[in-house]
């Protein structure tokens, strides 16, 4: 791998009192730890998109498609409601379609007892519509098993289970990196 890999972790939920950021800061923390990742966290919240689909999302809208574009993967961090994915996501996925293209997703996932998988499994179908590549590995938490400062209550298991989804989307993120390259430069030469 010649540089870090750009993972962008996207959190789907726009809910009050919301559970992702607080998860999202743990597996930022877990991250941080490795050298061949460069993690940024993305909050659907900031993005602002429009609930209503137009081809100007506004400022915030174009910078949350800007920061999603220079991702070379995706993590996406999603709840289950009413046994699949928030709208909110769904809406962030279509307005910003052409960037998933060719590129590794990975999921985190929460919720009740099937801790998020049914969102998951309802979201692979999709991404595969927009050409993207999502990986086996997913991590996914049942009964919101963390403490009052924010770590799960088995930090082992769930760093290992964390460091295993991230082992496996750098290995795709870094094949179709070199794949989207190599096509770059075909590009031009033809």
């Amino acid at each position: 791998m010649t540089s870090p890999l750009r993972i962008a972790l996207v959190i789907g939920s726009t809910r009050e009192g919301r559970f992702g950021p607080t998860l999202a800061r743990w597996i930022a923390g877990v991250a941080a730890a490795r050298t061949d990742i460069e993690l940024t966290v993305l909050d659907l919240v900031d993005a602002d998109l429009p609930a209503h689909w137009t081809p100007d999302p506004g400022p915030r809208g174009r910078a949350f498609i800007e920061s999603l574009a220079e991702a070379d993967a995706y993590v996406l961090l999603t709840p289950e409601y009413n046994h699949s994915f928030p709208a909110s996501l769904k809406q962030a996925i279509d307005v910003t379609g052409r960037v998933w293209a060719r590129k590794p997703v990975g999921f985190v996932s929460y919720g009740g007892l099937s801790g998020g998988l049914r969102a998951v499994e309802q979201l692979r179908p999709v991404f595969a519509e927009l050409h993207a590549a999502t990986i086996r590995e997913t991590v996914s938490f049942h009964q919101f098993p963390f403490d009052e400062e924010g770590l799960p209550h088995d930090t082992v298991a769930s760093e290992r289970a964390v460091t295993t989804m991230l082992d496996d989307l750098v290995w795709w993120a870094d094949a179709l990196r070199s794949a989207r390259r190599r096509d770059e430069v075909l590009g031009e030469a033809a």
